[in-house]
């Protein structure tokens, strides 16, 4: 218990100059990096000849899509010729069209599922130019497609996206990466190019030890919430996280760009505040570094803050509860379980570690494990499936807030029928085009889950995957869907998925789940830019106070339950009363 305090502790520490950093990153204010990285950013848009001029929302999203499907193109084709002796020291053949496609989607969609083992399934040069490089720019893209959305939504200029693609990555993710990097191969990561080496057991038997550059790749798949793993075993390996300073340092790797962009959200809006403050009153602008001195989180940004944590807090206090009170199936058959359900975890994490890591890598849509989440409690297996069909408990880089901004739009839509009044949302009138496309957007992640959900128990195809029985079966399924849907990537892995059915299906999960909503936000913002600001008054609801964050944690629990419900009664529910 300590030890979650303190990490959480010190997270709440560190999130403040890292977001106050991104933040200016998120609007080109100084920083103290600016005289390195600018030369960087400048030199990579006259290499690629790319114009810098604002974008519409309409070119905005044509852009990040057409982006994505060149590195989708590229990175196929890499997979489907890996056998090549380039980078390839342990003679990995080439993959399997199927599987090529499912993951190639999965980690340009920063979902990172994995329906193989990345020893024995990829060459380290599809480590290198396939993964680690569509983990650094599926997390651009969605920072991208974020900051977007939050200037649309102020109304202002939705910016570039080759612009801010760029500059997240050169000033943030590959800085840190090579950071966090560093730390890891201090606590015992391998980074090397050798082939893989067979050592000589205890036991006298023969056992291969899987190298490689693991540690490149584990920071950045913690820093742009991608997930997935060098290795089938994921951070629960001692080559991917071997102490619990490593554990700790990917927990906080995935936590703070998710975070950050919430408080650069606020920032902006308070900005936006001051601004029409001075405008009314005929003043001077103040300088930005003085603004910046009254302000650590504007109050936009603080209620959806409290509102993600709480939601959080929650699903943490369940996970742990239930993973302490171990399995009631192992009670019954007569072993005292003294420590909880200690089942599918490492020894070297234990209960508290475990539960921590299996509901931030969830609520901040990583996917990356450290314990084996088919072997959760039905109640703890229950917190990582609702953070997925939720998608607003912090997110993924950049997507968790704006699925959070578009049930915000929707609370202040209900609260708006309640009062009589027109809903307004920073300053400007929601009506009746933005609300379409809200219930659009929200109602797409639910219906990709559960549609494929009944394919897959209707067909023999997705029946064959099922390697459990009963309502733990079930939510196998629930689970794979509601993963790729989230763009998580995490798994029960008692599922056999590696069939045709599953990674096509999987695939087409992901593909959908990803660029339709960030479509329809940038949508949604593009609307409101055009908008003329309404004034408040006596009426208006504030939505910067803590009633509001309230209102937003049940209206997501609502709605949750109303889609959501009747499928986890079915599976984790279900399977706990049975226990």
């Amino acid at each position: 218990m300590i030890q979650i305090l303190c990490t959480l502790l010190i997270f709440m520490i560190i999130i403040f100059p890292i977001g106050n950093y991104v933040y200016h990153i998120s609007t080109k204010k100084k920083t103290f990096a600016d005289p390195v990285f600018d030369r960087v950013d400048n030199f990579l848009y006259k290499l690629l000849r790319i114009e810098t001029s604002n974008m519409g929302w309409k070119k905005y999203a044509l852009t990040l899509l057409l982006v994505n499907a060149c590195l989708i193109f590229v990175g196929y084709l890499i997979l489907r010729v890996q056998s090549i002796g380039l980078f390839n020291p342990n003679n990995i053949g080439n993959m399997e069209e199927s599987l090529s496609f499912n993951t190639i989607i999965s980690f340009m969609t920063n979902t990172n599922l994995q329906h193989y083992s990345g020893e024995s399934g990829l060459s380290y040069l599809s480590q290198m130019l396939v993964i680690i490089m569509m983990m650094f720019t599926s997390a651009a893209s969605g920072y991208a497609a974020c900051v977007a959305m939050v200037r649309g939504l102020l109304g202002r200029q939705m910016g570039n996206f080759y612009v801010d693609f760029i500059r997240i990555i050169t000033r943030f993710l590959m800085p840190l990466a090579i950071f966090v990097g560093i730390l890891l191969v201090w606590q015992g990561v391998p980074q090397t190019l050798n082939s893989n080496i067979t050592v000589t057991t205890i036991e006298g038997k023969l056992q291969d030890i899987a190298l490689g550059p693991i540690a490149a790749l584990e920071s950045i798949k913690h820093l742009g919430t991608n997930g997935g793993g060098f290795l089938g075993a994921n951070s629960a390996t001692p080559l991917e996280n071997p102490t619990i300073i490593s554990n700790i340092l990917e927990l906080f790797s995935m936590m703070i760009l998710p975070a950050s962009c919430v408080f650069a959200f606020g920032h902006m809006v308070y900005d936006k505040k001051q601004e029409k403050k001075l405008a009314n009153l005929n003043l001077m602008q103040l300088d930005d570094n003085k603004k910046n001195k009254r302000v650590w989180l504007g109050k936009e940004g603080r209620t959806i803050f409290v509102a993600m944590s709480v939601l959080f807090i929650i699903g943490l206090t369940i996970c742990l509860f239930s993973e302490k009170q171990g399995n009631p199936a192992v009670e019954a058959a007569g072993i005292t379980q003294t420590i909880g359900n200690m089942e599918g975890k490492e020894v070297r994490f234990g209960i508290d570690q475990s539960a921590l890591f299996t509901t931030v890598t969830t609520s901040f849509t990583t996917g990356t494990v450290n314990n084996m989440h088919d072997t959760l409690t039905p109640l703890g297996g229950l917190v990582p499936l609702l953070h997925m069909m939720l998608n607003v408990v912090f997110g993924g880089v950049g997507v968790g807030l704006m699925n959070m901004l578009v049930y915000a739009i929707l609370a202040v839509f209900i609260c708006g029928l309640m009062i009589g009044r027109t809903p307004e949302y920073l300053g400007k009138k929601i009506e009746g085009k933005e609300m379409k496309l809200a219930a659009l957007c929200i109602i797409i992640h639910p219906l990709l889950i559960l549609a494929f959900s009944a394919l897959a128990v209707s067909v023999n195809a997705g029946l064959e995957g099922i390697t459990n029985p009963g309502f733990h079966g079930l939510t196998q399924v629930l689970y794979e869907f509601s993963s790729s849907a989230a763009n998580n990537g995490s798994g029960f892995e008692g599922l056999a998925d590696n069939t045709l059915f599953w990674n096509l299906t999987c695939g087409i999960v992901m593909f959908l789940a990803r660029y339709l909503p960030i479509i329809i936000q940038l949508g949604i913002a593009g609307s409101l830019m055009k908008k003329i600001d309404v004034n408040e008054s006596t009426g208006t609801l504030k939505t910067n106070t803590m009633t509001f964050a309230v209102i937003l944690i049940f209206v997501v629990y609502i709605f949750a339950a109303l889609t959501f419900l009747p499928a986890l009664a079915l599976g984790p529910i279900a399977e706990l009363l049975t226990l």
